[in-house]
């Protein structure tokens, strides 16, 4: 799990999240450890899916707000 001061940063939570739903959190918690460059771009790529999600909603929610 991420360590305290890692939990209020949303990135971090996010990038946990992540890992977590690929099942690559195990890599995650391990310091020592390092992802491979595949199961980090894995991490990074999802991320950046659910990011530009969360925009396009946002977006949304603000043209209706305009209306």
């Amino acid at each position: 799990m991420p360590r305290k001061k890692d939990e209020k940063d949303p990135m971090q939570r996010l990038k946990w999240e992540t890992a977590r739903e690929l099942d690559l959190d195990d890599d995650l918690q391990n310091p020592g450890e390092e992802l491979t460059v595949r199961e980090a771009g894995k991490i990074g790529g999802n991320m950046v899916r659910k990011l530009i999600e969360k925009g396009e909603q946002a977006l949304a929610r603000e043209e209706k707000t305009q209306e």
